[in-house]
């Protein structure tokens, strides 16, 4: 009977309920949770703007590839829209590999027509490619064609400038992965060259020999002329696994300052290959949320600028 009594009073003088008070505290608590900002990374928006997909039981390999990935490398589409979606990734810039398709952009392509407008392309083609096939291109989602002297060699090039015309005429990048040094090399061409230049994995320096090596001082050059801008992606293809923040951040926070945000994305590279040691997705996240501590910066660079760089909508 009191308890009942008890519970009467409390509907007709709800101010001094119990249930009421403790319905009010958490009220306020939530109030205040409203005012916070996003907890992390994963809750920010982001584009990728560097990964790969293989699929042979769809597209086979192209018998002149490089290098055929297998096992765990093999990467659908249907498995990168689910990593994706776990980190919360809206978009992401697909680079036709020269591991496993060569110039044979099928898998590419299919991935673009599929995507309705959450993907852009790089294509790897033949370097007598006409004007109009790399316009066909153009108008399909490819935004770029990539180049590889890391693998090939900086003698891969020495035939491009007729192709980095095309590309310069139709406003798509040349998008270049060297090594160390290699750039040195190069740093004519590309500014003899009216080509919009994209450079994968900062360079690709050697993390013991610093900032100062000549490679990674050539690519800081480039960032004078604007029309380079530079992807910071694939620390674990120049730093070691277990010390990416130790030996990339120097790299990385260089070329934000010489770049600036406006011409700095970020990338994945997922979905790894050919690293000796295992790379998952999420630490990777938590890795550009250290080098990029300011939530604004990490915006504009992994959401603003690949937006208005690659025409995402």
């Amino acid at each position: 009977m009191y308890e009942r009594y008890r519970y009467a009073r409390s509907i007709v003088n709800p101010g001094k309920s119990p249930l009421v008070a403790n319905n009010n505290k958490i009220c306020r608590q939530a109030q205040w949770r409203l005012k916070e900002p996003p907890l992390n990374i994963f809750d920010e928006p982001k584009i990728d703007c560097h990964n790969h997909l293989f699929d042979p039981a769809r597209f086979a390999y192209h018998p002149d590839a490089p290098y055929t990935p297998s096992g765990q490398e093999v990467a659908p589409l249907e498995q990168f829209n689910q990593v994706m979606d776990a980190y919360g990734v809206r978009h992401a810039l697909l680079v036709g590999p020269n591991s496993g398709y060569h110039t044979d952009n099928r898998c590419l392509l299919h991935a673009l027509a599929s995507g309705q407008g959450r993907f852009k392309g790089i294509a790897v083609v033949d370097r007598h490619i006409s004007l109009e096939q790399l316009a066909a291109l153009h108008e399909q989602g490819v935004v770029g064609v990539a180049f590889n002297p890391a693998m090939y060699g900086v003698a891969s090039l020495h035939d491009v400038g007729p192709l980095f015309g095309k590309l310069a005429e139709l406003g798509l990048f040349a998008q270049i992965q060297v090594c160390e040094d290699q750039l040195v090399e190069l740093l004519g061409l590309i500014e003899r060259s009216a080509v919009r230049v994209l450079i994968d994995h900062c360079g690709r320096p050697d993390a013991a020999a610093g900032t100062q090596q000549a490679g990674f001082q050539a690519l800081l050059r480039l960032a004078r002329h604007g029309r380079a801008c530079v992807k910071l992606s694939g620390m674990q293809k120049f730093a070691a696994t277990a010390a990416l923040h130790a030996q990339s951040s120097a790299f990385v926070h260089e070329l934000i300052h010489a770049f600036g945000p406006q011409a700095c994305v970020w990338g994945s590279d997922w979905p790894f290959i050919r690293q000796q040691t295992r790379v998952d997705y999420g630490p990777l996240l938590k890795l550009a949320e250290r080098l990029m501590p300011d939530p604004h910066l990490r915006r504009t660079i992994m959401w603003d600028t690949p937006r208005r760089l690659f025409g995402f909508a």
